[in-house]
């Protein structure tokens, strides 16, 4: 995620995403950069359009979100408990006595 993060700090600066940059974020952050890892985040970020994407990520799980919420929710208000099962002690002791023979 730090890798990520990098790049997403040097957009928000207006600063070019490179290998060099993100590296040097890393550093000052204390992280060890792996120069694979670097490389890799480069060439997935080449033609996309950050903007883009951060908007629609953005706006995109909120709406499903609170529709899974809501759901639960309304489901719990219309479905009424269920009875308790009552056991008596001597029940539960032989039940016991069972697992520990």
């Amino acid at each position: 995620m730090e890798y990520i993060y990098s790049a997403m700090v040097l957009y928000s600066a207006g600063k070019e995403i490179s290998e060099a940059s993100v590296t040097a974020i890393l550093k000052a952050a204390g992280v060890s950069a792996d120069a694979a890892k670097v490389k890799a985040l480069i060439a997935s970020l080449e033609g996309v359009d950050i903007k883009t994407a951060i908007a629609s990520a953005a706006v995109a799980p909120a709406a499903p979100a609170a529709a899974a919420a809501a759901a639960p929710a309304a489901a719990a208000a219309a479905a009424p408990e269920p009875e308790e099962e009552k056991v008596s002690e001597e029940d539960a002791a032989a039940g016991l006595s069972a697992l520990f023979g």
